[in-house]
């Protein structure tokens, strides 16, 4: 019951109950309750961080990426009855046990005059294995259909990008005009070492957390975008052609392209699979400078 006026005023400032608590000290309840929480609050924890660091045996590092095609509807005769239904109608349906090669012109054709709808009437679904940087440059391709692993719901695996000897490390020129140049040993060994160790002092603050009770999805915020994730992509060949043009460099391209690294490497083995799928869309999509219709 809500105390009256009088109560109010003649209560000295030192007592500090509640308006309307009673007399009653706490249950036994609300003491383990309070004691509970007092357990399980934290100190802040001082920066830099200086806990745990996960161990070496829990680490993976990786300079490549994995590609797999898993699933693909898609044949060069697939373009054929799709354009042919323009001047053909039903009867186009004959096409699609028609064998392509007699009409590679045709293909061609729609390629170098960029007629691009015929090409959309096939599906690939790829399974990605890379570091999350490439997925976030993956993102902007919204002709096609993601699925990636989640860590919110799942303990994400310690398997880390470093670059390889091989990566280019020094970028020279203004921005939209630059190259990249070989690192120096010196350059590549901290690169390396740097890497690595950022990776594993991330690695051991997630752990920690996950062991302390936080969500997934809270603790997975220190963790690096080098972090490897994976997903299935699905596209059909239109799409796939525009996102090869913008992915790998080729100079014979007629407007070349400059990507980055990593997702170049993608690219390279999805563009494979599928020249195994469609080889004569693939030979007209090379012939006519690799511009996707």
């Amino acid at each position: 019951m809500i105390s009256s006026r009088s109560e109010c005023a003649t209560r000295s400032p030192s007592d500090t109950r509640a308006i309307g608590s009673t007399d009653r000290p706490p249950s036994s309840n609300g003491q383990r309750y309070g004691a509970r929480r007092a357990r399980l609050q934290l100190p802040p924890t001082p920066w830099p961080y200086t806990g745990r660091t996960a161990v070496a045996d829990e680490i993976r590092f990786r300079s490549d990426v994995d590609v797999e095609l898993v699933k693909a509807a898609a044949g060069d005769a697939d373009v054929l009855w799709a354009a042919r239904v323009s001047t053909k109608g039903e009867s186009s349906l004959a096409e699609v046990e028609a064998d392509p090669e007699r009409s590679k012109g045709l293909i061609n054709f729609l390629m170098r005059d960029r007629h691009g709808t015929p090409f959309e009437h096939s599906s690939m679904t790829f399974y990605v294995q890379a570091p999350i940087f490439v997925f976030r440059e993956f993102m902007r391709h919204r002709t096609f259909s993601y699925n990636e692993e989640s860590g919110r719901y799942r303990k994400l695996e310690p398997v880390f990008y470093v670059p390889g000897p091989e990566r280019k490390l020094v970028q020279e020129g203004k921005p939209g005009k630059y190259v990249f140049l070989d690192g120096t040993p010196e350059q590549h060994k901290l690169v390396t070492e740097a890497t690595q160790e950022s990776c594993r002092q991330a690695y051991g603050a997630y752990l920690e957390m996950l062991e302390a009770g936080v969500a997934r999805e809270v603790a997975r915020t220190v963790l690096p975008v080098g972090l490897y994730s994976s997903m299935y992509a699905t596209c059909n060949a239109r799409a796939l052609m525009n996102f090869l043009s913008l992915r790998v460099k080729r100079e014979d391209s007629t407007f070349p392209s400059f990507p980055q690294r990593e997702i170049e490497m993608v690219a390279e083995k999805m563009e494979a699979a599928w020249a195994e799928l469609m080889p004569l869309t693939h030979a007209a999509f090379e012939a006519n400078g690799r511009v996707c219709p």
